[in-house]
């Protein structure tokens, strides 16, 4: 692919914040995304905007008691796009953003910090309960039904004399009918955990060696494909999902991203085979990454077991954009090529990349 055939990636707007950003996300079926965060006095913020003539309209400011770290739409309908919050006090809150004074659903959820958030079941994308599950500080993931009041349906714990460790990045998967559906987990030690929700066991482990910094299926309402995940060293890596081995477990294919970590990893709705990336401890990093699959996604071992095969990946672009790390990176899921990110220069950027239509 010559250098005029590759995606370019274009900071469209750009805006300074006077508050630090934690995450941000698209509303569905609109022009308009929201950020989350904290104000330099301690209290949580979120702030709705809207993309109107090249620039950024500020719909709404919503200040809460505390920080918060993260938020989904994943576990709403269309109709409603109500969003879910994690914030610094454990505590998990959906919000109607038209009528934002009291949450809808409200829990003390950990008794940390909730460092990360994933929604499936709404928005039309996997089959099954809307739920959200949520990882945290304390080292515990629970899993949601905004229907249930009070208690998880799910909580993933170290077991009694284990060392708790800090989740950084959960991800939902395998969503593809009534009964099936995964959590991933992602941990300060680079352990990688998977559990199966329909039996409530942990089906797979792994560690990565450096801290989890986000993890992603390519996509949530399909039989388990593919998951990235980023990590601390600078390095991601993706897991074939579609075969596991019953003491290899998955196979994967690990690629040095950036100098140092890789922050976050989203991919396209649009072509789950490409993927964006996001790390640097002084400088802002993207990068386009494909993924090619091998002539053959499986094979059998010495014993007549099959195992998976590994594919290969490529970097097709990558641009730096900030002085700062990434905080949060979000694909639209309506316009191709369209994305917002926060970095921790307190600038939140429009992204477009372009060409994309021709991989």
């Amino acid at each position: 692919m010559s250098a005029f055939e590759k995606p370019q990636i274009i900071a469209h707007i750009q805006k300074g914040f006077n508050y630090t950003v934690f995450d941000c996300k698209w509303v569905p079926c609109s022009a308009k995304f929201v950020t989350m965060g904290n104000f330099a006095r301690g209290t949580g913020v979120i702030q709705l905007y809207e993309i109107q003539h090249g620039d950024l309209k500020l719909l709404r400011e919503i200040e809460k008691a505390k920080p918060i770290k993260c938020g989904t739409f994943g576990a709403t309908s269309l109709q409603q796009r109500y969003l879910a919050t994690g914030d610094f006090g454990g505590n998990v809150h959906i919000w109607n953003l038209e009528a934002p004074e009291m949450p809808v659903y409200s829990v003390k959820g950990h008794k940390e910090i909730i460092n990360a958030i994933d929604g499936v079941g709404g928005l039309g994308i996997g089959e099954g309960a809307p739920e959200i599950v949520t990882g945290s500080r304390d080292g515990t993931v629970k899993v949601w039904d905004p229907r249930q009041k009070d208690d998880p349906v799910a909580n993933m714990e170290p077991v009694q004399g284990e060392n708790k460790r800090d989740c950084w990045t959960v991800a939902f998967g395998n969503a593809y009918n009534q009964e099936e559906r995964v959590v991933c987990a992602g941990y300060d030690n680079g352990d990688i955990k998977l559990f199966d929700l329909r039996n409530m066991a942990l089906r797979w482990e792994t560690n990565i060696k450096n801290g989890v910094c986000s993890l992603e299926f390519d996509r949530k309402d399909i039989s388990m494909n593919k998951l990235v995940a980023t990590s601390l060293e600078g390095k991601f890596h993706v897991f074939d999902m579609r075969t596991q081995h019953p003491t290899k477990g998955f196979a994967s294919v690990s690629e040095k991203a950036h100098k140092s970590t890789v922050w976050q990893v989203r991919h396209l709705p649009q072509n789950r085979e490409l993927f964006l990336t996001a790390g640097g401890a002084a400088a802002f990093t993207s990068g386009i990454v494909s993924l090619e699959y091998p002539i053959q996604r499986s094979k059998k071992d010495s014993e007549g077991i099959e195992m998976g095969v590994a594919g290969s990946v490529s970097l097709l672009q990558n641009v730096t954009l900030s002085t700062q790390p990434i905080s949060s990176l979000d694909w639209s899921p309506d316009k191709r090529g369209l994305c917002v990110c926060s970095s921790f220069d307190q600038t939140v950027r429009v992204l477009i990349v372009t060409k994309l239509h021709k991989i």
